[in-house]
C-alpha cells in the first residue's frame, strides 16, 4: 500500500516555473514506477511524464523539452520540474505510483494515486 501526496502548486505567470513534488509512504518505493499526469477543467485526464524504477524518464510530446522528471529514492519522492510554463499547462497535477510493469502513458496501469495540486499558469 502506497500513500501518495502532492505539493508545490500554485499561480504563476506564462513563461514561469514550478516545482513539484510527490512524498509517498512506504518502504518499497524504489520499486516503483512514478508518473504525473494532469486534468484540466471539462478535459480527460492526460500523462505528463514519468520515470522507472531505473530513472529511465518518459514525456508527452507537449512538455518535452520544459518539464524534467526526477526520483529521490532516499526521500520516498519524486519531483516534476516545470519551465517556461504556457496557459495549457493549467490543470490538477497527479501523482501516481505502479507496482508492477511500467507503462508511461497508461493510467489504468497505475495503482497508487494522489489527491493532485493544482497548478495555474496565467497569461
Amino acid at each position: 500500500q502506497a500513500h501518495l501526496v502532492e505539493s508545490g502548486g500554485g499561480l504563476v505567470q506564462a513563461g514561469g516555473s514550478l516545482r513539484l513534488s510527490c512524498a509517498a509512504s512506504g518502504r518499497t518505493f524504489s520499486s516503483y514506477g512514478m508518473g504525473w499526469f494532469r486534468q484540466a477543467p471539462g478535459k480527460e485526464r492526460e500523462f505528463v511524464a514519468a520515470i522507472s524504477r531505473t530513472s529511465s524518464k518518459y514525456y508527452a510530446d507537449s512538455v518535452k523539452g520544459r518539464f524534467t522528471i526526477s526520483r529521490d529514492n532516499a526521500k520516498n519522492a519524486v519531483y516534476l520540474q516545470m519551465n517556461s510554463l504556457k496557459p495549457e499547462d493549467t490543470a490538477l497535477y497527479y501523482c501516481a505510483a505502479e507496482t508492477t510493469a511500467l507503462v508511461p502513458g497508461r493510467d489504468d496501469r497505475y495503482d497508487y494515486w494522489g489527491q493532485g495540486t493544482q497548478v495555474t499558469v496565467s497569461s
